[in-house]
């Protein structure tokens, strides 16, 4: 079997409030990120909620990067989605994770796009 791509869900602990609720930053990480793996950028949208937190996705030629994030507890949840063989989500969350000073991160990857072969079909002589 074969997957089209890997997605990353990470649930990440014990970040900055300061970094987690400012909007410049956290887009500015999530660029960075995308790159640190090697993606290719293609648009970038980020939304500052009132009174704190912030939501976002950076669009990549390979997928995607989002992150929603909750300062008041310290916590962003973050996925990051790849296709192809050249970008390693892994990349992007380890960098991310990093950046946002987490004390704690539980990351699983899912195969996305699992195709199986073709069957040979049953033919009666």
């Amino acid at each position: 079997m074969r997957a089209l791509g890997r997605h990353v869900l990470a649930e990440v602990y014990g970040c900055s409030f300061e970094i987690l609720n400012d909007i410049k930053k956290i887009e500015e990480i999530m660029v960075k990120a995308a790159l640190e793996a090697g993606a290719e950028i293609r648009e970038v949208c980020f939304h500052k909620f009132s009174p704190q937190g912030v939501s976002g996705v950076v669009v990549i030629s390979e997928s995607h990067l989002a992150i929603h994030t909750w300062p008041e507890l310290g916590y962003a949840a973050v996925d990051v989605f790849t296709c192809g063989e050249r970008v390693n989500p892994w990349d992007a969350c380890r960098y991310l994770t990093e950046q946002f000073q987490a004390s704690e991160v539980h990351a699983t990857e899912i195969e996305r796009g699992v195709l199986e072969p073709p069957r040979a079909a049953a033919v009666n002589l």
